[in-house]
């Protein structure tokens, strides 16, 4: 119905930078809040970044200044820009998105890409 798609994973060194990006397909309405999630080995899935349909943000504090979330949203996509990074940041991160599908606030859902793997080694 709704489909997620993320690109942008890969390897790099330790303050390295990367950027994630993800695009919403499907039966969409609206886009409500986009965000990336990360979840590392042994570890609960945590937020890392969150953007409202009108741009406000919300980050963890593990990656603020950091990691800098950005939205289309003409092209039903979210970005996220890593800079710095940490061997901490290894994880898979996932792209989330709250959509509506059709003109009704029932058909609200939340959706999850497949995830993209991030490893900071050096």
């Amino acid at each position: 119905q709704v489909q997620l798609v993320e690109s942008g994973g890969g390897s790099v060194q330790p303050g390295g930078s990367l950027r994630l990006s993800c695009t919403a397909s499907g039966s969409i309405f609206l886009i409500y809040a986009m965000g990336w999630y990360r979840q590392a080995p042994g570890k609960q899935r945590e937020l890392v970044a969150a953007i409202t349909s009108g741009g406000s943000t919300n980050y963890a504090d593990s990656v603020k200044g950091r990691l800098a979330i950005s939205r289309d949203n003409a092209k039903n996509t979210v970005h996220l820009q890593m800079n710095s990074l940490k061997p901490e940041d290894t994880a898979v991160y996932f792209c989330n998105a709250v959509v509506q599908t059709d003109g009704s606030n029932w058909s609200r859902g939340n959706y999850w890409g497949q995830g993209t793997q991030v490893t900071v080694s050096s």
